[in-house]
């Protein structure tokens, strides 16, 4: 993840700065703009896992346009549920790669299903050995609660655990995001971005916090305390 350190207000025309997309859409070849990152942790891919389901809306596409070439380059197969307004927002299909299966879903029913891309997430999870959700918090929060409701829907049954397979990962590492079903990443705006502000601080399910710009903003989806999140 890059966070790009905005100018400073308009003192001529007397506005604040334009948000961080408007102004770097606005930069023009040869400007000069200051860059801070990589920063926080990747989604990660489980080396066994060979069907993969990505889940974006709008802007998210960004969160999971890479991961999606990485995938079928190692030779996975993928899936990606996009979900927009209308056809004049959905990512162009051109985009993609060829090997991509591309599924849209747009609110107005003008292109694809005529649902949110939700609802197209049950269609798909059995198929899934991992699932990447990438957009807006009320998408990802909508994502999680079905991830979590999944093995019981599909009659998923629990056969016993193998010896040490019960010992809790901890919060925020590689190896909870790898086991995970659904990771998610998270679009939250960072204060000093070097975990000591604790601006960009999420809630877990045990009582602890995550720092999107140091643990994140990729999570398990299980990780976090969606209820809690504002």
């Amino acid at each position: 993840m890059i966070t790009i350190q905005v100018a400073g207000p308009d003192s001529a025309a007397g506005r604040a700065p334009p948000g961080p997309d408007t102004w770097l859409a606005e930069r023009r070849p040869d400007d000069r703009v200051e860059m801070t990152g990589p920063l926080g942790r990747p989604f990660e891919v489980d080396p066994r896992a060979q069907h993969l389901l990505l889940l974006a809306e709008g802007s998210g596409i960004a969160g999971v346009r890479a991961l999606a070439d990485e995938a079928i380059r190692d030779g996975r197969q993928v899936t990606l549920l996009f979900g927009a307004p209308s056809a004049r927002e959905v990512y162009p299909s051109s985009l993609l790669p060829d090997e991509l299966e591309y599924v849209v879903a747009t609110a107005d029913g003008s292109l694809g299903h005529h649902a949110s891309v939700v609802d197209l997430m049950p269609d798909y999870e059995a198929w899934a050995d991992q699932a990447f959700g990438s957009g807006p918090l009320a998408l990802l929060r909508s994502l999680a609660g079905l991830a979590l409701t999944r093995r019981g829907r599909l009659g998923v049954a629990s056969l016993g655990r193998k010896r040490g397979s019960g010992r809790p990962l901890p919060p925020g590492s590689t190896q909870a995001r790898r086991k995970a079903f659904l990771q998610v990443a998270l679009d939250q705006t960072m204060g000093c971005a070097a975990g000591t502000c604790l601006g960009c601080a999420m809630p877990t399910g045990s009582g602890s916090t995550l720092r999107v710009c140091r643990e994140g903003p990729v999570f398990g989806a299980a990780e976090l305390d969606w209820e809690a999140i504002r």
